[in-house]
């Protein structure tokens, strides 16, 4: 136990005081899983065959995704720019925000996160307002994608778990999720603003080669992998500690998977068993915590990737956020 908290201290706080960690978080948070499944003595040869396929599908479709943005870029660049100048710009934020969030329930949180680096690239935007959209776009995905089984894993495992039908997280959640989305526009229409000029992440994009495309795959399947034997490494301790508190406490914990990965702590946590207002406050703590940080969601790691956001950026503006969204949640959850 002692070596999983120094683990989880060294995840928490390494990518934000160390450069070298910093500019290679990928193969940092790949050698933190393997060192958390040995600690926590997990490690064996199914757990490796997990980790070792669990990265496949969204390295392929990030590999995809890649070279598509290379080949067709000039022509999806031109319609996305065209759409966005036929309405005012902070309702384009704003649809691209709440539409995405809720596609990502039907065409996966991969898809939504991959759309959004193609719309922010060619948005006039400098650095800090791409990263705030980014953000909260993330954010919204992250939620969003939770309200069918097929949006994103953490509710594959949950409906599967709880032996739910097709809308059953729709019927649980949707009616904090879909309004919380819907703020999430509103945020982004009234926060972010245009420039003339720009300045902003996806300009290194420029002259990617074929070689960054390769290399950023290779990065995100060693992101994933590292996950997932993070997670699993992780299991002893959310056992003894975790498993079992109340379920307020477990909301407010369950921060954790702004570093953790959200599906497996669902995992852990979740039981048949338990009242439907328990299960309901964990999800929603999960699924608010998965955007504070970038390896806590998916649609994060793919975005910071691609649009070269670092740790540091991303937090500077996700914990914040993420602490008001739970804290409204929470009230909501106290008295609604």
């Amino acid at each position: 136990m002692i070596g999983l908290f120094i683990i989880l201290l060294l995840v928490l706080f390494l990518p934000f005081t160390v450069k070298k960690v910093e500019h290679n978080l990928e193969v940092f948070l790949f050698i933190m899983g393997i060192a958390a499944a040995f600690a926590g003595g997990v490690f064996n040869k199914e757990l490796l065959i997990k980790s070792l396929e669990d990265p496949i599908n969204i390295t392929l479709a990030v590999l995809v995704a890649g070279l598509l943005f290379k080949w067709f870029k000039t022509p999806l660049e031109n319609g996305i720019r065209n759409i966005s100048q036929r309405m005012p710009f902070s309702v384009f934020l704003a649809l691209v925000v709440i539409v995405l969030g809720l596609l990502s329930s039907v065409i996966t949180a991969i898809i939504a996160a991959l759309v959004l680096v193609l719309i922010v690239s060619v948005l006039p935007l400098d650095r800090h307002s791409e990263i705030r959209f980014v953000v909260i776009s993330c954010f919204s995905i992250g939620l969003g994608a939770a309200l069918t089984p097929i949006g994103e894993p953490l509710s594959t495992i949950v409906v599967s778990k709880l032996n739910g039908d097709f809308f059953y997280l729709l019927k649980l959640v949707g009616p904090y999720i879909i309004p919380g989305v819907i703020v999430l526009g509103i945020l982004a229409a009234i926060q972010i603003k245009p420039v003339t000029a720009k300045r902003g992440l996806s300009n290194k994009d420029e002259a990617e080669s074929y070689e960054d495309i390769l290399v950023r795959a290779i990065k995100i399947y060693l992101f994933v992998m590292g996950l997932t034997m993070l997670g699993a490494g992780f299991e002893p301790l959310i056992n003894k500690y975790i498993i079992g508190l109340n379920e307020y406490v477990l909301y407010w914990i369950n921060m954790l998977s702004a570093v953790l990965d959200n599906a497996t702590l669902a995992a852990a946590e979740i039981s048949p068993a338990m009242p439907t207002e328990t299960i309901k406050a964990i999800l929603l703590g999960l699924l608010v915590s998965g955007g504070m940080l970038i390896p806590g969601n998916i649609p994060n790691i793919i975005s910071a990737g691609k649009l070269y956001i670092t740790s540091r950026e991303w937090a500077r503006y996700g914990i914040p956020l993420g602490i008001m969204i739970l804290a409204v949640y929470f009230v909501v959850l106290l008295f609604i």
